[in-house]
């Protein structure tokens, strides 16, 4: 499933389930400084276009090894002196995040057994039982396949203990009492799962779970790849990675990616005068023709690549 797993609706368990209120010492309200050597960068600072007040933009990645979710100096700065950080949804709602549940159930009371042919089936259901998740296989059945699909790709991380880069960014701006926002609903990213046959998704999820189970495969190395490039912040290997991802969900692509772009930019014009703005939402939105940095310019914004050099606990 690689990238096209719509991350905030698959991570929702995780960020419920350990979401904290610790305080630490804030970070001073400073801008983002110097601009990066190159284009190899997760944040982008826009201007221009009659902007008072600059705002940055950041990609994340829904998943990756704990030690690599650490948030460079420059990224600290742009929460302090933000106004409000905005994520693909409200991620500070407990309520709604409860509520996504629910959202992940199939319609109908379609499990995959309906999808799948019995072998098929059996297959799907040994491989969790015997890999094990957080979720019951009685309850993950139920789910919208993609999203089982994306509590297997975790395996594939090089690392033991992960974390959810949205949690991250979240609890640092909670320590600058920054608001908290979406760009879209829980409701509407279960509607776009929706729109997606539940029969490919069923069929993607069986060809993962086939290919895995023959040890490290190339779905492992692609995996891989994209985890290496994130880290790398490198948006163009990012974008090429997608381009190459899975035939029946790369005929989705408009629909997962480039409308829900174009909407973002389109709410943003609104947002962006006379505040300051850290919008967060997944690396893959950013690069290429119809992703959020190119939208932007298109729209008459300045987008300036800033340094985001980590200091992470692993080599890269």
């Amino acid at each position: 499933m690689k990238y096209w797993t719509l991350g905030v609706m698959a991570i929702c368990i995780s960020i419920v389930s350990c979401a904290q209120k610790q305080k630490t010492k804030t970070v001073p309200a400073q801008p983002a400084a110097e601009p990066a050597s190159n284009n190899n960068t997760l944040l982008w600072k826009i201007s221009g276009n009659g902007l008072e007040k600059p705002s940055y933009l950041f990609g994340t990645i829904h998943l990756l090894c704990a030690d690599d979710a650490v948030l460079s100096e420059n990224m600290k700065k742009a929460i302090g002196g933000a106004d409000e950080v905005y994520f693909e949804v409200d991620m500070d709602n407990l309520l709604d995040m409860f509520g996504a549940f629910t959202k992940m159930k199939m319609r109908g009371d379609t499990t995959l057994h309906d999808l799948l042919a019995e072998e098929e089936y059996t297959r799907v259901k040994n491989y969790f039982e015997e890999k094990g998740s957080m979720i019951p296989f009685s309850m993950l059945e139920k789910y919208k396949p993609i999203l089982a699909a994306s509590m297997l790709e975790s395996g594939s991380l090089p690392c033991d203990k992960t974390a959810v880069m949205e949690q991250v960014i979240m609890q640092q701006a909670k320590e600058n009492d920054k608001k908290i926002k979406g760009l879209e609903t829980m409701a509407f990213q279960a509607g776009i799962l929706d729109s997606i046959p539940y029969k490919v998704q069923a069929k993607q999820l069986l060809e993962y779970v086939d290919e895995a189970g023959k040890g490290k495969t190339g779905e492992d190395k692609e995996l891989s790849e994209m985890w290496k490039a994130y880290n790398e912040q490198d948006l163009k290997k990012l974008e090429d990675l997608m381009i190459k991802g899975d035939i029946g969900i790369n005929n989705y692509t408009d629909l997962l990616l480039y409308r829900r772009n174009s909407n973002w930019v389109t709410k943003l014009k609104t947002l962006l005068p006379g505040k300051s703005l850290v919008v967060a939402v997944g690396a893959g939105h950013l690069p290429g023709e119809k992703g959020v940095i190119n939208l932007l310019r298109k729209a008459g914004y300045t987008l300036t690549p800033v340094d985001n050099k980590r200091e992470t606990g692993r080599e890269i």
